[in-house]
């Protein structure tokens, strides 16, 4: 199975910003589409960004204008910039990324999550 590490995650104050990685741990075939969810206390996991091998975005409409997620293909590393951030954004971030190991064998893995807390 492949391993996603995350970093980045921590305290900020509204307003401020954030930039999470994360890094697929073992050799890849290809990725198809990573991205980022998040699960906030008392609430449903929900996407926040995906972006495909063709650098294609989507975005939640709760982000849209200012979160932006990117890839670099050669690390098989997908970022989150996360600027103005607000109290709402606060909950733990998941990574996600799907595709192949092998010619034959597909993968869907998920980060462990990291923290983000956006208060004064």
């Amino acid at each position: 199975q492949v391993q996603l590490v995350e970093s980045g995650g921590g305290l900020v104050q509204p307003g401020g910003s954030l930039t999470l990685s994360c890094a697929a741990s073992r050799n890849i075939y290809v990725i198809y589409t990573m991205g980022w969810y998040r699960q906030a206390p008392g609430k449903q996991r929900e996407l926040v960004a995906t972006i495909t091998s063709g650098a294609t975005t989507n975005y939640a409409d709760s982000v849209k204008g200012r979160f932006t997620i990117s890839r670099d293909n050669d690390k098989n590393t997908v970022y989150l910039q996360m600027n103005s951030l607000k109290p709402e954004d606060t909950a733990v971030y998941y990574c996600n990324a799907e595709g192949k190991t092998s010619r034959y064998t597909r993968f869907n893995s998920w980060g462990q999550g990291t923290q983000v807390t956006v208060s004064s």
